[in-house]
């Protein structure tokens, strides 16, 4: 089994699991067309599926697996020329943009790496603030 996405005009409309065999033979006479997607597959990345004593995900040793980038989902949206899925851009973060290395989408600055705090996006002033309690 594994997981297909209908796309039509480049947008995500539904999502099943099903074999190669059915999707052969679906008489489907909605606009459209059925594309593989992964579902362990992130930012061009493919995971194992179970989380690691950390609650981490485990990149996988065969990353020929990485199938399109990303899981598609519904409502998202797939890049025909680049053969990528990718999710819509967050509405309450207008100034991000699309990475098109890994097809997720990213602020305009990196988040600080000090990991003893934690933060939040302020979209307002483009910068990273400080969580505090």
């Amino acid at each position: 089994m594994a997981h297909y996405a209908k796309v039509n005009q480049g947008k995500v409309v539904n999502v099943i699991v099903a074999d190669q065999d059915f999707i052969d033979n679906f008489v489907d006479t909605s606009p459209g067309k059925w594309i593989q997607t992964s579902f362990n597959t992130l930012g061009g990345k493919h995971y194992l599926p179970d989380l690691d004593e950390n609650n981490e995900k485990v990149l996988s040793g065969d990353q020929s697996k990485a199938l399109r980038y990303n899981f598609a989902g519904v409502g998202g949206y797939y890049d025909k020329v680049a053969d990528a899925f990718y999710a819509p851009q967050p509405i309450d973060t207008p100034s991000w943009v699309l990475d098109t290395d890994t097809y997720t989408w990213k602020p305009p600055v990196n988040m600080p790496t000090d990991t003893s705090k934690i933060w939040r996006w302020n979209e307002s002033t483009t910068s990273w603030d400080e969580v505090t309690y």
